[in-house]
């Protein structure tokens, strides 16, 4: 196992989903700046297998709404891995809880569905997934204009292997429109 090591890396996933209810604690209110309609997130990815498999990396791109202020974000996205011998889309729908810590600092923990299409040697797999995400937002003006996000994320394959991963992905946040809180 390169990189960390199966043990290494299953105490990290373990140890960033254990600390995540503590940001509950730190929750505050938010200024009556309107938010963002909509989210854009674009950025790069790197992934390390926890089965076997290699590291890879590639672009981001996702698009996160609120339809429950303060209860539910829905974030929707997709992300080509790279690595020497093949290509993985991962696809995915992630439902997150946020936690506003400051007018320039968030954190949501999330789970939901990932379709994962897997291009290897010239013949292509399709398997559907579970995916479970920690999402860390920074807006430096306070306003939901501009940001950046760290996103570690952990993956679970249903298809053949149960290929598990640890992923993060970090760039920039961009606010489409604007709507009311």
């Amino acid at each position: 196992m390169t990189f960390l090591g199966r043990n290494g890396a299953v105490a990290i996933a373990a140890s960033i989903f254990a600390l995540s209810p503590l940001c509950v604690a730190s929750a505050f209110g938010q200024s009556a700046e309107p938010d963002p309609a909509a989210i854009l997130e674009l950025g790069g990815a790197a992934s390390q297998s926890l089965t076997g498999g290699g590291a890879s990396g590639g672009p981001n791109v996702a698009v996160e709404v609120t339809p429950i202020e303060k209860w539910l974000e829905i974030e929707a996205g997709v992300t080509p891995f790279f690595s020497r011998n093949s290509t993985e889309w991962d696809t995915d729908v992630l439902f997150k809880k946020p936690w506003t810590l400051s007018e320039k600092a968030e954190v949501m923990a999330g789970v939901g569905p990932e379709w994962i299409h897997n291009i290897e040697h010239g013949k292509g797999t399709d398997a559907a997934g579970i995916e479970a995400a920690l999402d860390f937002m920074f807006w430096p003006s306070g306003k939901h204009h501009f940001g950046w996000y760290l996103e570690p994320s952990y993956d679970y394959s249903f298809g053949t292997g149960h290929d598990q991963s640890l992923s993060v992905s970090v760039g920039l946040l961009i606010g489409l429109g604007s709507r009311r809180r």
